[in-house]
């Protein structure tokens, strides 16, 4: 009498070591892919991404204050400088700044 090899108790053994790894890099770029979207969406940084021109201020009023701008394919990056204030430098007014009651500030240039 033959016995019946069941296929659900005995499932047929893989010995290919590649499988192991393929299915390793799937899950790899999935994280991957994930995590960039992750720090994208965390650091609001999709404006990096677009056509427009923008500035972004960091921290404002504080001493690690940071200015970002975007000015066609060119960023630049102004971190502030605590030892401008008392170094003798000499500047001018160029414009007024308004603060409003829901925290928007307005410049108005001379």
């Amino acid at each position: 009498m033959r016995r019946r090899k069941n296929k659900f108790l005995n499932p047929a053994v893989d010995n290919d070591p590649v499988s192991a790894v393929a299915n390793l890099f799937d899950v790899a770029m999935v994280f991957a892919v994930a995590l960039m979207i992750a720090l994208v969406t965390r650091f609001n940084i999709a404006e990096m991404f677009t056509q427009e021109d923008f500035t972004i201020v960091k921290n404002p009023g504080k001493e690690n204050m940071e200015i970002i701008t975007k000015k066609g394919e060119e960023i630049i990056r102004y971190k502030s400088n605590n030892n401008a204030k008392g170094d003798g430098k000499k500047g001018k007014r160029v414009g007024t700044a308004y603060e409003l009651d829901n925290g928007e500030i307005i410049y108005v240039p001379e």
